[in-house]
Parts: structure tokens; C-alpha cells; sequence
């Protein structure tokens, strides 16, 4: 269910540390995600350690997305602000810099619908993308979910302010999981 041959999904792994420090700490992505300040290597390595992935305590899932054929961790694919009882969460994702263009970001989308369909039963995905950020919007729209709003000033991006878009993916009516 995690793995289609080409990438699989995996929890965190203390050897992850330097990918996540990278990741996290790269400021060009900040304005995508919540990030606010730097992490430390201490801190993520906490988080690595402490981290149990029960998506229903923690109402938050990160997995590490892994070519199969180089066992290289390429990008990492969030479930975060669970909602247990609505059945919906919202889905982030980061490809390495030097591993973007080669199909893993929608690969591991696909992966992790199908999870949180048959596994989680989830009800629904959702996504905010900056409405300038054109790869993070194709990708969505690729992935089968569609553009259900627009969120005027959404995200702060040094001293102006960028719409963003909301993207659904209802995945219970979803024949494309079976």
C-alpha cells in the first residue's frame, strides 16, 4: 500500500536527520509551509525520536518518500491539522531540489490517497497552494484534485501578500483508490 515499485512511503528515520535539516531550514520554501525561524539539528532529532506517526494522537503523518531502486529519500509527504471525527486532513510535500521533474511528487500523492483511503478512511484531502507557485498547482490538478476556492492575501511573502488556492480531493467516491 506504501510502495508502487518505483517510490515507497516510510516513517522517519534518525539517518533522515541531515535531509530534514536541509529541508526544513531551506528559506526559498518557507512561504509555502509555516515555517517561521531556523530548526536545529537537536530539535529535529527530538522530533525524529519522539515521533510515534499515530496520525489519530498527533493529528499529523510524515513519511519519508524513497526511490526503490537507489534507496535514496528523495522528499517527505505531510498529513497535518488531522480532523478525526470531519475525516479530512490537509497534504504537504517537498521533492529534493535535485529529484524534482521526475515524477515522485505525484507518485507519492497517489500513494498516499490510496492510505488514507483504505487504511485511515479519510474522506478528504486537502491542499493550499500559492496561486504563482504553477508547479504546486499542476501537480494538485494532476493529482485529481480540484480548485474549490480562492484565499485572497493568504500568504505573506516578505512585505506583500499572495492569494492562494484550495484544493479538494474527496477520496471515499474516489474509484480511482479501489
Amino acid at each position: 500500500m506504501l510502495s508502487n515499485g518505483t517510490i515507497r512511503l516510510r516513517a522517519l528515520e534518525i539517518d533522515d536527520l541531515d535531509m530534514l535539516y536541509l529541508w526544513e531550514n531551506d528559506t526559498s520554501s518557507w512561504r509555502d509551509g509555516n515555517n517561521i525561524a531556523p530548526f536545529s539539528r537537536r530539535l529535529l532529532a527530538e522530533y525524529i525520536d519522539t515521533y510515534d506517526g499515530d496520525i489519530f494522537k498527533s493529528q499529523q503523518l510524515r513519511l519519508m518518500i524513497v526511490d526503490v531502486a537507489t534507496d535514496v529519500a528523495v522528499g517527505m509527504i505531510d498529513l497535518y491539522d488531522f480532523d478525526a471525527i470531519n475525516r479530512r486532513a490537509g497534504i504537504g510535500i517537498i521533492i529534493d531540489e535535485a529529484h524534482r521533474g521526475k515524477g515522485y511528487a505525484a507518485a507519492a500523492i497517489g500513494l498516499l490517497c490510496r492510505y488514507c483511503h483504505q487504511r485511515l478512511g479519510i474522506h478528504q484531502l486537502y491542499a493550499v497552494t500559492a496561486i504563482d507557485n504553477t508547479a504546486s498547482v499542476a501537480l494538485f490538478q494532476n493529482c485529481g484534485f480540484n480548485i474549490s476556492g480562492k484565499l485572497r492575501s493568504w500568504l505573506r511573502d516578505g512585505e506583500r501578500y499572495v492569494d492562494a488556492y484550495i484544493h479538494q480531493r474527496l477520496l471515499i467516491a474516489d474509484s480511482a483508490l479501489h
